[in-house]
């Protein structure tokens, strides 16, 4: 549904009704503590000392749910200044929980002075026990801070394995309406880094003030554990509207030895021992940074180390990475776990070249000591060499996910289908119907994965079977003649099919488990774009690599802009909404006016012109069939880019950098916040932060985009590119794509089925490439390339990127795209001209030609020089291995 329209009757009614009804646990009607600083303005419950209201001095933007606090004021309810922690007494083996939430009583009130704003005992709203704990709020240069003094009054050592902080951040978009959400939510993401570790907050816009949670001394970012609360109407915790909180974990061994046992922990999980009446103290420092892009300067005020990377922390292993540390002290070492993960070496100022072994593939956790006695942890993925990733994942999938059983009832053979790594099978049977379905994302992730990465790296046999598939399964079976596409193929209906051996364990009863009629609704449009994919990536194998394909480019050409005018009809819904990867719309598009199809492309032309005129008609143009989502930004900003709506261009970048942080960890850094989709897309399915669902690639491709626009915004580039080789990770060494990883700290694992990888890859392909930037922290780089200086003071790059087919330079403003084979080097000097060579792709079909198209973000126009016209570019001759052309500006 949009997210304009969340209110309805129902909902609200039983939401006034919680509303009056709420338990004060809390002592609300007792009042507040008012404070302010030079930096934030802050209310404390009185009675329970918990942070009320968090807003940046002068502003009324406030980070918490003040608003709700009424209806949060249940026991049970998490805030900040609440603590949870699990110990035991010397010579015990079981761990005592205790929880300051679970039964609240008014704490006691301590004397205040200087920069000490509130102190309070929390003796009386814990249970009895050795332990005594002190809470402090606290002044730190103009900043506060949450103090806990933990002191051991009984007769024995007691070991502490677990010490939480609950962190509440106002991302509760419940009974909200999208204008609201706006103006009132926050968004927040942790970088679990130790001693460097911090808890980042954006306002949902993506503009004004951001906030950042760092540790005060020994209180290490060691662990961000999910907290359960009961649900109530009035917010509905751990739903679509609400995800939940997490709390912030200085010692996790607790939770190591039981929940988390047999996993590996982001870090090494830790205890502490007091001795009998000794004391400890713990706790985290609220600063503000002006902006999203001013996080990085905000956290290192602090006294907090601070790391960057290039290209990110997703490496694979024939590109070595930069890092960059920023701290006060000196380092004292700098290792890698697994031990030889990385050859590691100093380039000088705190910065160093990590190369990955050659049998390196995965997690790895990179420790760094420094001699003020901080430790930081930076996570990093290697992967196999890109090519390889391709190439194993293309495989896979047409192979052990190749469905060919041709008594299948539901013709749904030949396919390329959801497939159960875990079991070892494909998916024949889900009780939601799309996921066996062949539609919706759920089911059509491992065929839009299989088919976009023929555009990049085809193989005759993996085409020869998607051709049969999209000739036979797609068109006339998931499509009709009048270009309409179905929900699903598959169903349960054993009316319909009283013979099909319908697996009896599955529940069948839920509104998922579609019957024959339903799954044969045509009225979704993301669907269509699904189905366009199939037929574009096949356009493109076909115009570069006529010999492999046994249909013509034109019927692939045809049938991709049937497609899109077919979802713009009266009868579809969500066509008023920005798709998961409409950006191939786009392609299409250029590939139509390219082929001189002017009557085709003025048809798509005038669609899409009609929904960005929407769009930015409207205050929040994001709506889609969630209450909040973080789909919508791709679609929008191409097409009101594309029709010259410079506000909402501004407006949609803004909103991806409300959701997708920087941070020196591969799983967040480049990540779009999205956490429901496990429910409709993947085999363990519950409301979690997912870690590189689809989300991060198509977004990427938004925030990639503006930075060529403006090279000179590196954080666009390092938010982006971590975004779009997040799908990267997603598959493993046998080269099966998983829809996600589960973040929790008692999962920490890829999803078992292929689910809804496929649009990750897609906007990985359509967006990714060799980047070369002029760094702020790194000087000239290549993001996705090896970048070396030659003769004469020329820049020389060999990409290292999955697609091959795409270079930005940053400091000449210029965009090259290739049609086949690969882009092997090029090399430019300042005010010169472009050299580049192209060769064949091994173990790809030989190709005759390559079409270039150049692309200027600046105001210098470039040709080729000594090349014939092509399709709106330049065709360079390719009989042999490899062949050169030069760029100038003309």
């Amino acid at each position: 549904m949009s997210s304009q329209k969340m209110f309805k009757g129902v909902a609200l009614f039983f939401a006034l009704v919680g509303t009056a009804c709420a338990q004060d646990n809390l002592g609300l009607a007792n009042g507040y503590l008012n404070f302010t600083t030079s930096n934030f303005q802050f209310s404390l419950v009185k009675d329970a000392q918990v942070l009320a209201s968090l807003k940046p001095a002068g502003d009324s933007f406030d980070f918490l749910p003040s608003d709700l606090l009424k209806v949060r004021a249940r026991n049970g309810q998490y805030h900040w200044g609440d603590v949870t922690f699990r110990y035991r007494e010397e010579g015990g083996s079981t761990w005592t929980s205790a929880d300051s939430s679970t039964s609240r009583k008014v704490v006691t009130a301590n004397g205040a002075s200087g920069d000490v704003l509130a102190s309070s005992s929390l003796t009386n709203t814990l249970p009895t026990g050795p332990l005594t704990i002190t809470r402090e709020w606290l002044k730190v240069s103009e900043d506060i801070a949450l103090r806990f003094t933990v002191k051991n009054t009984g007769t024995k050592a007691v070991e502490i394995g677990s010490l939480g902080f609950p962190a509440e951040f106002n991302s509760i978009f419940t009974n909200r309406l999208a204008t609201d959400m706006q103006k009132l939510c926050s968004l927040s993401d942790p970088y679990v880094g130790l001693d460097a570790g911090y808890i980042r907050a954006n306002p949902i816009r993506g503009t004004g003030k951001s906030l950042v949670v760092t540790p005060l001394s020994g209180s290490p970012l060691e662990g961000y554990r999910n907290l359960a609360e009961t649900s109530y109407s009035e917010t509905n915790y751990g739903s679509q509207t609400f995800e939940g909180f997490y709390e912030w974990q200085v010692l996790t061994k607790a939770y190591a030895d039981n929940e988390w046992k047999g996993l590996e922990p982001w870090n090494p999980a830790t205890s502490k021992t007091l001795k009998a009446g000794e004391e400890a103290k713990f706790g985290v420092r609220f600063s503000i940074a002006e902006e999203v892009r001013d996080i990085d300067n905000a956290v290192a005020k602090t006294g907090t180390p601070v790391a960057v990377g290039v290209p990110g922390f997703i490496v694979p292993r024939d590109l070595p990475a930069q890092l960059l540390l920023k701290s006060e002290s000196a380092v004292s070492s700098i290792t890698a776990s697994p031990n030889g993960a990385f050859a590691i070496a100093s380039a000088g100022d705190k910065k160093y070249t990590l190369t990955a072994s050659s049998s390196a593939w995965g997690r790895v956790r990179v420790t760094i000591k420094y001699a003020d006695g901080k430790t930081q942890t930076v996570h990093y993925f290697i992967t196999k060499p890109t090519t390889d990733v391709l190439s194993d994942l293309g495989n896979f999938l047409t192979t052990e996910a190749y469905f060919n059983k041709t008594s299948d009832p539901f013709k749904r053979a030949p396919s390329v289908m959801t497939y159960d790594y875990e079991k070892r099978a494909i998916v024949e049977q889900d009780m939601r119907a799309w996921v066996a379905g062949l539609s919706d994302e759920g089911g059509t992730g491992a065929y839009v994965a299989a088919l976009a990465k023929q555009a990049l790296q085809p193989d005759a046999e993996e085409v020869a079977k998607l051709e049969d598939f999209v000739g036979s399964v797609i068109w006339g079976g998931v499509q009709s003649s009048d270009y309409s596409v179905k929900k699903a193929i598959f169903y349960y209906d054993k009316a319909a099919m009283p013979n099909y051996p319908y697996d009896t364990s599955i529940n069948w009863g839920t509104w998922m488990s579609w019957n024959k009629q339903a799954a044969s609704y045509i009225d979704r449009a993301y669907n269509y774009v699904h189905v366009a994919v199939a037929y574009w990536s096949l356009y493109r194998v076909a115009r570069a690599y006529p010999t492999i394909v046994s249909k013509d480019w034109q019927w692939y050409l045809e049938h991709a802009q049937g497609t899109i005018i077919r979802m713009t009809k009266s009868d579809i819904w969500y066509n008023d909404v920005g798709l998961m990867g409409e950006t191939v719309f786009a392609e299409i598009l250029a590939d139509l006016k390219r082929e001189g199809q002017t009557s085709q492309a003025n048809a798509v032309e005038a669609a899409m012109k009609v929904r960005a005129t929407l769009w930015h008609s409207q205050e929040i143009p994001y709506g889609s069939e969630m209450a909040w989502d973080s789909t919508g930004q791709e679609g929008v900003y191409y097409w009101t880019k594309y029709f010259g709506f410079t506000d909402s261009v501004t407006k949609t970048i803004n909103s991806v950098l409300g959701f997708m942080p920087a941070i020196a960890h591969w799983g967040w850094n480049g990540n779009a916040r999205r956490y429901w989709d496990f429910i409709y897309g993947a085999k363990l399915g519950r409301i979690e932060r997912q870690i590189h669902h689809y989300g991060s690639g198509l977004n990427s491709q938004v925030l990639l985009a503006a930075y060529r626009d403006d090279p000179s915004d590196s954080y666009l580039l390092r938010v982006g590119y971590g975004g779009s080789t997040g799908p990267l990770t997603n598959i493993n060494q046998d080269g099966f794509p998983s829809a996600a990883f589960h973040s929790w700290p008692n999962t920490l694992k890829w999803d078992g089925i292929t689910g809804d990888y496929g649009p990750g890859f897609l906007g990985m392909a359509l967006g990714s490439g060799t980047y070369v930037a002029d760094d702020e922290n790194f000087g000239l780089v290549a993001y996705g390339g090896i970048l070396s200086k030659g003769e004469g003071g020329s820049v020389v790059v060999e990409p290292r990127d999955a697609v091959r087919k795409r270079v930005f330079i940053g400091p000449l403003k210029l965009l090259v795209n290739i049609d086949a084979g690969s882009i092997e080097k090029f090399s430019y000097t300042e005010g010169g001209a472009v050299s580049f060579t192209v060769g064949q792709q091994e173990g790809a079909p030989h190709a005759d030609n390559v079409v270039v198209w150049v692309e200027s973000t600046g105001a210098q126009t470039w040709a080729a020089t000594g090349l014939s016209e092509s399709r709106g570019g330049w065709q360079v001759p390719l009989s042999g291995q490899s062949a050169s052309f030069t760029l100038q500006v003309s």
